[in-house]
């Protein structure tokens, strides 16, 4: 099954995770994407471990479905070949700090030149025209600048983030859907256009919902676990043998609860009985429900939950996750064979509506300059 973006050229200047989120997308829907690499290769060749085989993981997971070219940008040999693939494209994706392709001469405003219709996507930590733009920014150090790294973690215990790379990921997210939308305004207009998608905005947009309740009451919200910080209970508790994730904060499911776990003298107690008194004191009834919870085995308690309709799962690791039956029925893995590392398996691109997995021509990340010869020979000459 052919993805909606074949036809389209996308020449990939950009490295480890952010930006190879995003090609990798437009990779997953069709597009021949081309990924530009210096001579010692993408820096997240080197991110590990685990590793492969030698390979990297992260690397291989991020960049299926690419075809890699080695040039060298300090040359002018190498800056030519660079404009001659990009005078094809259809789209660029970069993500070098901003000034660095305006000083190879690479910047949208020379390139558009003999290429109007391009559209050409900026990805940078801080963004194009921000005080901070000549500041290196990765995911942990966005995620701290933003104030996500605030709400992560226990109370009064040392700073906490989000394990996976979330700002990364969400960056190239959004700069997909800012690339798509960019074709549509072509399809329209015929015109190309510059996009500006920085790591910073793309963790303000993260945190809608709690920089909405910043706005409203000027109140720095505090770590607070597991837990909501908008509703109570909601949280993952300790059972007999494990952890479960609660959400029994809607007043029939929080009375129902409360029968469930034998704290019906809890249920319209001053400090309780709201959702606004849960919140208020949730260390409070935090305990009292943990020592009820830990009587039975978090498989004792599912059922018992899930009958009376009160929102619930287990607090899984990633060997539950995939041994789950949930995971199998979705077929939410896909693999390919690579030459050094054997066999990656990694999540499958995402498919929403009629497209599956089974459908899709999945081909292994490039090996470095795997590609450089073939396309190098077919390109046009400028003039």
């Amino acid at each position: 099954m052919k993805g909606i973006l074949a036809g389209l050229r996308v020449v990939d200047f950009t490295q480890v995770a952010a930006g190879p989120t995003c090609t990798m997308m437009l990779a997953d829907r069709g597009a021949d994407v081309i990924k530009i690499e210096a001579t010692t290769g993408d820096l997240g060749r080197q991110l590990g471990p685990p590793w492969q085989n030698g390979q990297s993981v992260i690397y291989m997971a991020l960049n299926r479905n690419k075809r890699s070219v080695v040039l060298d940008l300090k040359t002018s040999d190498g800056i030519q070949a660079a404009r001659r693939l990009i005078a094809g494209a259809d789209i660029v994706v970069e993500s070098f700090r901003p000034g660095v392709m305006r000083r190879l001469q690479l910047d949208y405003d020379t390139v558009r030149v003999g290429n109007p219709k391009l559209i050409y996507c900026s990805i940078s930590a801080y963004g194009q025209h921000s005080p901070d733009a000549d500041k290196p920014g990765v995911d942990g150090i966005v995620q701290a600048v933003t104030g996500l790294m605030s709400l992560c973690g226990l109370p009064g215990e040392e700073p906490s983030k989000v394990q996976t790379p979330i700002v990364d990921m969400t960056t190239g997210i959004l700069a997909t859907l800012a690339v798509q939308d960019a074709l549509l305004h072509r399809q329209a207009t015929g015109e190309g256009q510059w996009l500006d998608v920085s790591m910073y905005e793309s963790a303000l947009q993260l945190q809608q919902t709690s920089l909405a309740s910043y706005f409203s009451d000027r109140e720095v919200p505090r770590p607070c676990g597991s837990g909501a910080p908008y509703s109570a209970p909601n949280e993952a508790y300790p059972t007999r043998d494990g952890w479960i994730m609660v959400a029994a904060y809607h007043p029939q499911r929080w009375h129902a609860f409360c029968h469930l776990l034998g704290l019906q003298q809890y249920e319209h107690d001053v400090r309780f009985s709201t959702s606004s008194d849960r919140v208020q004191n949730r260390r409070e009834l935090a305990d009292i429900v943990a020592t009820a919870m830990r009587t039975k085995s978090t498989k004792e308690w599912l059922p018992i939950f899930e009958e009376a309709d009160i929102i619930c799962a287990p607090v899984a690791n990633y060997a539950d996750l995939v041994s789950s039956p949930t995971f199998a029925a979705g077929e939410y893995t896909a693999s390919f064979q690579h030459k050094e590392a054997g066999r990656v398996e990694f999540v499958r691109p995402f498919a929403p509506g009629a497209a599956k997995s089974s459908d899709a021509l999945i081909t292994p990340a490039p090996a470095l300059g795997e590609h450089t010869e073939e396309i190098l020979a077919c390109l046009p000459v400028l003039r």
